[in-house]
């Protein structure tokens, strides 16, 4: 049974709401001003309010403001009773939040037409309420799903970690890392085009696909084969329209040699050094179109010797595309500037980047999913 609480000072009118009200099956409460009818709303919560504009102390229109503002009540549904009818009346009324109104004098035809609409929409409103909890908590389970996908952080025999903020729930980063034998290491990051659910699977299907081996004649210490072939698998026109760029590398411990390709991402940035004052940069990229553009798209490899006091930082461009309190976005230029001046041979920075980052972003999220690995090679 719906509850149904009307707030009047006048007590004929109070009365003779509730007997109509209750012939119509309908659970009423009083109140007799605009502060008890506030208690009674947070004491009953209910479906619908009926509410008189003028009354001492608080107005109709106060009462329906402090009812709207709170999250308990985002579905109940809230009709001022008034004698004005003037348009600007209206609009102040609307402002405040009110969902119908009602005229004085009553006619009984109408307070049960605009009650049943009322109720009608309350009842819609709670069922897309618990749609979309249940939406909400299946789209974290499927964060976390991914989250437990992601490799730990290793620090043996070097030193790798990395954050991973998605500007969602789901975002369309996804990156890896493991040993192709004792000796080669592989290590990619990839940014799925757009954000959430459909972003995600391409991102996870591409993790499942390297971390199984599942292409059996693929050679996978080589990256320029590898991105050939995910190029094959995940063309766009069977792939949701998706397409995403990576970079992928593979670092041979024994010979500190570092072989990596790159398709329409980020270049990865090597800092080596000891102190920002006695660092050198090496961005490391290759030419290639994102993966799933173009059917004959080529790859080729680039090869770096890694030094000793070497940290390499692969990431999303959601790290540096960042849009400032002044309306300017941020730059690669100065994401790199900023890895450098945070070089240290001892302690991990991530965490100094990262408040970093949060510092600058105008809003309260990041516009793009942000993905950094850090690779210390000391």
């Amino acid at each position: 049974m719906f509850q149904i609480l009307v707030i009047d000072d006048d007590y004929s009118i109070k009365i003779l709401l509730k007997r109509m009200l209750e012939k119509q099956g309908y659970e009423v409460v009083t109140a007799s001003s605009g502060e008890e009818g506030i208690e009674k709303a947070v004491a009953y919560r209910p479906a619908l309010i009926i509410c008189d504009w003028i009354m001492p102390g608080l107005t109709g229109l106060e009462v329906c403001h402090h009812i709207k503002k709170d999250p308990k009540f985002s579905t109940t549904f809230f009709i001022l009773l008034t004698s004005l009818d003037s348009v600007a009346d209206c609009v102040k009324g609307l402002d405040a939040g009110a969902d119908d109104f009602i005229s004085k004098p009553i006619e009984h035809n109408e307070l049960q037409a605009r009650v049943r609409a009322g109720l009608r929409l309350h009842q819609l409103s709670r069922d897309l309420q618990a749609q979309k909890l249940l939406l909400e908590s299946e789209m974290s389970e499927a964060a976390e799903y991914v989250r437990s996908l992601l490799p730990l952080p290793m620090t043996e025999p070097f030193n790798i970690n990395f954050r991973f903020i998605p500007s969602r729930q789901l975002g369309g980063d996804c990156f890896d890392y493991y040993w192709l034998d004792e000796d080669c290491l592989a290590i990619y990051l990839l940014d799925t085009a757009g954000h959430g659910l459909k972003a995600t699977l391409p991102s996870v299907s591409v993790l499942n696909l390297l971390r199984s081996r599942a292409l059996k004649s693929l050679n996978y210490y080589q990256p320029s084969d590898v991105l050939k072939a995910l190029n094959d698998t995940f063309q766009m026109n069977y792939q949701n329209d998706k397409y995403f760029t990576i970079w992928y590398g593979v670092y041979n411990r024994t010979n500190g040699q570092l072989i990596y390709a790159s398709a329409g991402h980020p270049p990865s940035v090597l800092v080596t050094g000891t102190s920002p004052r006695k660092s050198e940069v090496q961005l490391l990229k290759t030419s290639g179109m994102p993966v799933g553009m173009f059917p004959e798209a080529k790859y080729v490899d680039g090869f770096y010797n890694i030094e000793k006091f070497s940290t390499l930082y692969i990431f999303s461009d959601g790290a540096y595309e960042i849009t400032k309190s002044d309306g300017t976005l941020w730059s690669l230029d100065a994401f790199i500037q900023l890895l450098v001046s945070l070089q240290n041979p001892v302690d991990c920075q991530l965490d100094h980047v990262l408040s970093y980052l949060i510092a600058l972003n105008s809003k309260d999220a990041f516009d793009d999913d942000l993905s950094i690995l850090q690779i210390k090679f000391d």
